[in-house]
């Protein structure tokens, strides 16, 4: 069943339409047809990668998981709709929307032949708010206040308010179903209910997965024989396997090097427009960070424009420090532009009581493709406002558990989400694991309660307008610009007309929705 991205009616869910460019004709052939194995060399892997989904962070393990060996209740389609993957169907049971009802799909198996049911359902939601659980999906979870099976395969969720956007949360790459009573044999051996089952995992190296015969998804999804996803954390690294034929398709491209890939007639670049941006998040809890001053300084010294221009080439656009995207229902595109205005940022220095300010900013390109060129273009633009910026190269084996969340300022990147609530519930809510500004409005976090009931469109954009303006103006995070995903891939590969826009690489799902050509 697929439901309308709209908020109107029945509470329907929410989510955003995909809009790609540049997606070679070549990759378009309208009939899936069986066979052939595909290869992926991808970023974001770690030696401590699991299959537990409630540590995911990055690509790798999004594809491996969420991608191929699990499934979630339901899933952002390709072209933006959301569809019930292991819930077949599902309606509010309030008029609220603080009761949903799930049907489960029936004759549904586990890798380990245990078939799938509402326990299993409620034991791998109850993981997330686990005592001691460290899940980027806490916060979604812990807006369930009670659990029930209501039928054979039902089952009924109470939240804690209304949420009309609820069923679209489930979406998220970390709530994937484990088997009831087996969870822990199902975390170290990798047992889903996905497309693929596990053959070989070394983790941070390679994932190899086998197509499942008498999956429910045959016919609509799960092309390949077979997935083999290699770990090539180097940017230049996957461009050469990929040249060289070791990888079929390739995850983040450096478009400073597009042109060697644009001149190979076996590659082709697809582009697609979401939500991503890249961040330089700042800990607003500790000092000088926690002085609006400070923030608005930082905020008036870098030149976004420029950033745009050298580090994505054109590959995106401007963004003035809102993580709502151009793809979301939502997005408010006439924010006050934060211009570079060295005159303004020393103004507010002055405020914060100081006539200069010199502070580390840690970066990697394991934050996205020319963080630590973007970090120095930063540091060149901000010295004319007396702000020196001392960049500091950290490790990229490591990055997201050493540095991110730890360091007072770094460099960051963000898929952004289908929708307003599920980005600002995953890292700008008070207290949640993911919130990588501590940043503390009570106005905002009211917003963010009354945003997530509200069923009214033209009330809805009035909340999420005033949201978007706190966090601009007041927040603790730079982002300046909504970077496009431009992947490459060999022309041996085909896809279908729309390409998923949440995460890289189709939503993740790269080794469900393509085929060989």
């Amino acid at each position: 069943m697929k439901y309308d991205i709209s908020r109107r009616g029945a509470l329907k869910a929410g989510g955003a339409l995909v809009a790609a460019s540049a997606i070679a004709p070549q990759l378009l052939q309208a009939q899936p047809s069986r066979g052939g194995d595909l290869k992926v060399g991808a970023s974001g892997a770690n030696t401590s990668d699991s299959w537990d989904a409630r540590t995911h962070s990055d690509l790798f393990m999004q594809m491996a998981c969420m991608g191929s060996v699990f499934d979630c209740l339901t899933e952002v389609a390709a072209d933006g709709t959301l569809i019930g993957e292991l819930a077949e169907s599902w309606e509010p049971g309030s008029a609220e929307g603080d009761v949903w009802i799930f049907n489960l799909r029936q004759g549904v198996t586990f890798h380990n032949g245990k078939d799938f049911g509402p326990e299993d359902v409620i034991e791998s939601l109850q993981l997330h708010v686990a005592e001691g659980a460290k899940s980027a999906a806490k916060p979604i979870v812990e807006q369930i206040s009670n659990m029930e099976i209501t039928g054979p395969n039902q089952v009924t969720l109470t939240l804690k308010g209304g949420n009309a956007g609820f069923p679209t949360m489930l979406a998220d790459y970390h709530i994937v179903m484990y088997p009831a009573g087996m969870i822990k044999d199902a975390m170290l051996n990798g047992i889903g209910t996905g497309l693929f089952k596990v053959e070989t995992f070394d983790p941070g190296v390679r994932f190899l997965g086998s197509r499942v015969e008498g999956h429910y998804k045959d016919g609509r999804a799960g092309w390949f024989n077979s997935i083999e996803m290699i770990a090539i954390n180097d940017g230049t690294a996957r461009m050469n396997a990929l040249l060289t034929g070791q990888v079929d398709v390739i995850n983040r491209i450096d478009v400073k090097t597009e042109s060697l890939l644009k001149a190979n007639p076996n590659i082709e670049i697809f582009e697609v427009t979401g939500n991503q941006h890249y961040t330089f998040p700042m800990l607003t809890n500790i000092a000088p960070f926690d002085d609006i001053n400070v923030r608005k300084a930082l905020k008036y010294s870098i030149d976004r424009q420029e950033m745009v221009d050298k580090i994505l080439r054109g590959h995106g656009r401007v963004s003035y420090d809102n993580p709502i995207g151009p793809a979301n229902t939502y997005f408010h595109d006439g924010l006050e532009p934060l211009t570079y205005d060295p005159d303004k940022a020393k103004f507010h220095l002055k405020q914060a009581g100081m006539d200069s300010l010199d502070v580390d900013l840690s970066t990697s390109d394991a934050a996205f493709v020319g963080a630590v060129d973007a970090a120095q273009l930063y540091q060149a633009t901000a010295k004319a406002a007396n702000i020196n910026i001392n960049v500091v190269q950290e490790a990229a084996d490591g990055y997201w558990s050493n540095v991110w969340l730890k360091k007072p300022w770094c460099a960051c990147y963000w898929s952004g989400r289908s929708t307003e609530d599920w980005t600002f519930s995953t890292a700008y809510e008070l207290g949640v694991p993911w919130n990588d500004t501590h940043w503390d409005n009570a106005r905002f976090q009211e917003l963010l309660l009354l945003g997530r009931k509200e069923i009214d469109p033209d009330k809805a954009r009035e909340i999420y307008y005033e949201m978007q303006t706190l966090i601009s103006q007041e927040g603790g995070t730079i982002v300046p610009m909504y970077a496009n995903y431009v992947d490459a891939a060999s022309t041996k590969l085909a896809h279908g007309p729309d390409l998923g826009n949440v995460y890289q690489m189709d939503t993740a799902r790269i080794g469900e929705r393509w085929w060989m050509a």
